[in-house]
């Protein structure tokens, strides 16, 4: 989009950068990228800092497993160790399941922000605060219920801790990671929540079909890579989808800035 000034002249160079530093919204918000940056930034610091914070407690994190091995056999839906035995049989499968656990939900989450800033300005704060209060939802789970993940039980359960078995570049069981991370914070499963939040924040705004289908999958293949490297149950995968249709409800009922019904990219 081409910008002039009253006089009908372009306007200096400083100028056209200062335009294209903020994203003018037609409810007449703007939104400025340095300062999305940093407000995600220092959200995710504090959300893992609070995450991170809670003493863990082994034994309660432990009965809380069994709690959820009873509820899936009650619902003949226990089929965690069976994939998991089956996925450590091909290494390939598990190596390139671990790269992606540990890795692209960072990567498409943050693309998929991008995106949506630069060409569905109008639509990037709801899905933005969406995201947010929906991963700030998590840590109700969190504090309320540890839960010992599949990797973590006793040996007697058959689960291998598949990051620290097979090559990657990092594992939790490594002392840095020990220390930073949380290692019952599982229920809710934010991946799953953050891969459908990519799915619903991006699919209805792509054109290809096999863009689409591939978005779709996406959280299909999210639920299958953290019961195959045994990181989750199939329940923390549907914690991880309540809260964010909880957080889409509250976003979309409190978020004032933008057009929410045009599907048409930004100029």
């Amino acid at each position: 989009m081409t910008v002039v000034n009253s006089s009908g002249s372009y306007p200096a160079r400083s100028n056209r950068r200062q335009w294209k530093a903020a994203q003018l919204l037609s409810s007449g918000h703007a939104l400025y990228w340095w300062a999305e940056v940093a407000c995600v930034l220092t959200f995710y610091f504090v959300y893992s800092a609070i995450r991170n914070s809670t003493n863990a407690d082994p034994a309660a994190a432990f009965r809380h497993a069994k709690q959820v091995i009873s509820f899936e056999r009650s619902l003949h839906v226990y089929r965690e160790q069976s994939l998991h035995a089956w996925a450590r049989s091909i290494r390939p499968l598990i190596i390139a399941c671990n790269y992606f656990y540990g890795s692209l939900h960072f990567v498409v989450t943050i693309g998929i922000g991008i995106y949506l800033f630069r060409r569905f300005p109008d639509h990037y704060p709801r899905w933005r605060n969406t995201l947010a209060i929906a991963t700030a939802l998590a840590l109700i789970g969190f504090w309320t219920y540890q839960l010992m993940p599949p990797r973590l039980l006793p040996g007697s359960y058959h689960y291998v801790d598949t990051l620290a078995k097979y090559p990657t570049f990092w594992s939790f069981n490594s002392g840095a990671m020990q220390k930073l991370s949380n290692q019952y914070a599982a229920m809710p499963s934010v991946h799953c929540c953050w891969a459908l939040w990519c799915t619903c924040a991006l699919r209805p705004r792509l054109k290809h079909s096999a863009t689409r289908l591939l978005i779709t999958l996406y959280p299909i293949a999210t639920v299958t890579v953290i019961v195959l490297t045994a990181n989750h149950y199939f329940i923390d995968a549907v914690g991880g989808f309540t809260i964010l249709s909880i957080g889409y409800l509250i976003s979309h009922r409190a978020t004032r800035a933008g057009r929410q019904s045009n599907l048409k990219p930004s100029s």
